[in-house]
């Protein structure tokens, strides 16, 4: 591992921290600043020549600021002459954006493969991209890692016994993902059917499949933006008489009114990973944080020995 360099942006110093500590290494020394104009300056303070190097940077918010940051960390690593660069991206921006849904709108998860292609990455490991055909935006090979090991385990060492819960998808989208985490945790599975009335308003009235009442909920997602959709599945499992209802999500981006709407929520817990830093004030009692450090590092060990990644999730 001597000729691997990982180094860290500023949007989430600490998970590199975490990461160079699971793999037994130094955390690479680089200088970020801003210029008096706001303009982003980036210096590697150590020889990166012939190296295998890993950029950490979520492109959470502020999403432009940290994408600009990446691209110019991307960029200083190439001009070093840097053998091969990988973009770690625990959680991705714009990722939303993935299709024309209607016209005139653009496809920025494109626009911004294609950004990161260009500034000089020769590879991007991603966790639980909102759409997994993103993948196919990109003209590097792209990692894809999923942060379902460390949220099942969360609930793993709770003691659920099979008969006692239920697994509820919190829309159609996510059914998948349910079915999976079904699979490794077993008990019911509950669709909630959400209706989107406008980009930022849905409305969640039956629930198809297993009944509720009477039983644990868990749920889950692969982030948690504003809260509506969530606290509104929630609401509606309540109001069926579910017990006790526990969310687990990937990204905690709890952006808009997302901490008020979970306090008020009957959610009894949120379960979310660290691939976001969450600032004091999003840190409420109903919220717990979970690493993916060790998974990510894995991966990083994975890739620069060329073994195989999938075989983490087997």
């Amino acid at each position: 591992m001597k000729d691997i360099k990982i180094f860290s942006g500023r949007a989430n110093p600490e998970l590199a921290r975490r990461i160079c500590e699971y793999l037994a290494l130094p955390l690479g020394r680089i200088a970020l600043g801003n210029f008096p104009d706001g303009e982003i300056s980036c210096k590697i303070l150590e020889d990166i020549r012939g190296r295998d190097v890993y950029l950490l940077q979520p492109t959470c918010p502020p999403v432009n600021d940290n994408l600009m940051e990446l691209l110019i960390m991307i960029e200083s690593c190439k001009r070093a002459s840097a053998e091969r660069i990988t973009a770690v991206m625990p959680y991705y921006g714009y990722a939303r954006q993935d299709r024309k849904d209607e016209g005139r709108v653009p496809i920025t998860a494109k626009l911004v493969a294609n950004l990161i292609t260009r500034a000089g990455a020769d590879r991007v490991l991603a966790m639980d991209l909102h759409a997994a055909q993103i993948q196919g935006f990109f003209d590097v090979p792209v990692d894809h890692l999923f942060a379902a090991p460390v949220l099942n385990e969360h609930f793993i060492e709770r003691g659920l016994t099979k008969q006692d819960f239920v697994v509820v998808s919190p829309d159609e989208g996510s059914i998948k993902r349910a079915l999976g985490h079904v699979k490794r945790l077993g008990g019911g599975l509950a669709i909630v059917d959400k209706r989107r009335t406008a980009a930022d308003k849905t409305s969640q009235e039956n629930i198809i499949g297993g009944p509720v009442e009477g039983k644990i909920v868990l749920m889950f997602d692969d982030m948690i933006s504003t809260a509506g959709s969530i606290c509104g599945a929630a609401e509606v499992l309540a109001q069926r008489g579910a017990r006790e209802i526990h969310v687990a999500a990937t990204h905690g981006v709890l952006c808009g009114k997302a901490v008020e709407r979970l306090t008020a929520s009957p959610i009894t817990s949120l379960a979310v990973t660290d691939t976001i830093p969450l600032r004091p004030e999003q840190l409420i009692p109903k919220i717990k944080i979970l690493s993916v450090s060790r998974l990510l590092g894995e991966g990083i060990k994975r890739i620069h020995r060329n073994e195989s990644v999938s075989r983490l999730f087997d």
